[in-house]
């Protein structure tokens, strides 16, 4: 059953905001782990991966769960397919396009620095940024974060195709044999076992960011993408989640459990034996299933009403996003050299980030012609009556 255009789900715009938050929060944190980043920090802490281990295995399959509930949304209020894929191709293309020439370039240039290279940023920029070659260790040109773009975009597209030119009868067949399957019982089951399978072949939990050769992510976050959008418009999967949130999160704080102790016993760089891998891969599947199953239902049950911030917040997801990790990298470029230990340096950097980004986003919203290209609206919306709140077992 798909909701009126009128209705909007709250608790899915608070997770959203939520969810944002933790990406940048991971993001900084990433940079003091052993794994490393574009940006060298003045120390790394060795236990700095057991935190962000709790959200790594789910932190894009929840976002991309999320932007396929969004895009059922929207669809429902345009006229026809066709018309929502133009307003998806300009509403997420042009963000990307001017994100990957303006705002993306600061990233591969401040690692290149890192590693030698002697160019002012003028010279990068009309030389080497758009060059399509290898310069030192970065090729370019580079997608950095904006790849979730691409791969939300290029979802979109064929969903579109698909629905524009499969059989009404193959669709409507395979959303029975989908809901046969995730409205019930098995609804546990089988999204770990599906996501354990995806992922425990080929290139098991890496992601290589390319669209054209990236198959096991396209088949996790693709699934993750059309999942969503199946809940948004499906009140026995909605009811499901209701039903099965709270062991939903028992399941993914056991499978985080495991990956905790496997980080334990081979913290950073350090090989994890072969014999860990085929349990690791499996807890990892039931950590981001059970988590994203928890998240929902939890939006659902709490978080499901209006306040003051939060049109505004919703808004500046998409902007703060575009902008978060470049400012990241510029901070954490520039506090290199003060001398600061690892936790003075996380909260300035958290501060810094958090700051920048949303001045990028108010500075932003209140210039016409930047407004389409960072993600908004072309002009400003006229202040509505208040949408009705779908109803509390919706998810």
């Amino acid at each position: 059953m798909q909701a009126p255009p009128t209705q909007r789900h709250y608790g899915m715009d608070w997770l959203r905001v939520g969810a944002f938050v933790m990406l940048i929060f991971y993001h900084v944190g990433f940079s003091f782990t052993p794994w490393g980043y574009q940006t060298p920090t003045r120390g790394v802490v060795q236990w700095a991966e057991i935190p962000l281990l709790a959200l790594s295995a789910w932190r894009l399959a929840l976002l991309f769960a999320i932007s396929g509930y969004a895009s059922a949304a929207l669809l429902s209020r345009d006229r026809d397919t066709g018309s929502f894929l133009k307003s998806r191709l300009l509403r997420l293309g042009l963000p990307l396009l001017f994100g990957l020439t303006v705002i993306v370039p600061p990233q591969p240039y401040m690692g290149l620095l890192n590693t030698g290279y002697t160019h002012g940023y003028g010279y990068f920029l009309f030389h080497d940024a758009f060059s399509f070659r290898k310069v030192i260790y970065e090729n370019l040109p580079a997608v950095m974060h904006l790849w979730f773009v691409i791969y939300l975009l290029a979802y979109t597209v064929v969903l579109c195709f698909a629905m524009m030119l499969l059989p009404d009868r193959w669709l409507a067949g395979l959303r029975r044999g989908a809901l046969k399957v995730l409205a019930g019982p098995w609804l546990l089951p089988a999204g770990c076992l599906a996501i354990y399978a995806v992922r425990s072949v080929g290139a098991e939990w890496t992601d290589t960011h390319n669209v054209f050769t990236d198959v096991v992510a396209h088949l996790h976050y693709g699934g993750m993408f059309l999942f969503g959008f199946l809940l948004r418009g499906s009140e026995s999967l909605r009811q499901a989640i209701a039903r099965q949130w709270k062991p939903a999160l028992l399941v993914g704080l056991a499978g985080y459990a495991f990956v905790v102790v496997e980080a334990w016993h081979f913290p950073g760089n350090v090989r994890t034996p072969r014999a860990w891998m085929e349990p690791l891969d499996f807890a990892k599947a039931v950590q981001c299933w059970g988590t994203v199953i928890a998240l929902f239902g939890i939006a659902d049950r709490f978080w499901n009403r209006d306040a003051r911030w939060r049109g505004t917040l919703a808004e500046a997801v998409f902007p703060v996003f575009i902008a978060h990790q470049t400012v990241m990298v510029l901070a954490g470029y520039w506090l290199r050299d003060k001398g600061l230990t690892a936790l003075p340096e996380f909260l300035t950097l958290c501060i810094l980030v958090a700051g920048g980004s949303w001045l990028f986003y108010l500075l932003g919203r209140e210039i016409g012609p930047l407004r389409p290209l960072i993600g908004l609206k072309r002009a400003k919306p006229p202040r509505k009556r208040k949408a009705a709140a779908l109803p509390s077992t919706a998810a």
